[in-house]
């Protein structure tokens, strides 16, 4: 879609602070830095939410979620997560392409996205 500003993530026509990426999905801090660590996970293919999204679209983007909660637990210090996904309007969803939120919990808040980037990433 081409206004879609996670679709322009995607294909790097607007930055962003990668944290995982595979075939199938991107993951990268929220730029608003209003939580440590608060993680989108996209999949490549642009699909609006988890009610339109193919079974294996939701699969892989699943999979990336676990991936990255796992890491952040088990390697970065941080004690649990909250896996979050609105889905419509009327429901909080903001960007219409689907993805899931993971805020890490059990860490203090540091605004620097550099330095989280740094310690995130897979």
């Amino acid at each position: 879609m081409n206004d879609c500003i996670f679709c322009k993530i995607i294909a790097g026509e607007v930055p962003c602070y990668k944290i995982y990426e595979d075939d199938y999905t991107l993951a990268f801090l929220d730029v608003a830095g209003d939580a440590f660590g608060h993680t989108l996970v996209v999949p490549k293919e642009h699909c609006e939410n988890i009610l339109d999204a193919s079974d294996e679209c939701i699969s892989h983007v699943m999979s990336a979620v676990r991936k990255i909660s796992t890491h952040f637990v088990d390697n970065c210090d941080i004690t649990g997560v909250r896996v979050i996904s609105n889905c419509k309007e009327s429901a909080g969803q903001s960007v219409m392409h689907l993805h899931f939120h993971i805020y890490p919990m059990g860490q203090d808040v540091d605004c620097d996205l550099d330095k989280q980037r740094d310690m995130l990433r897979l």
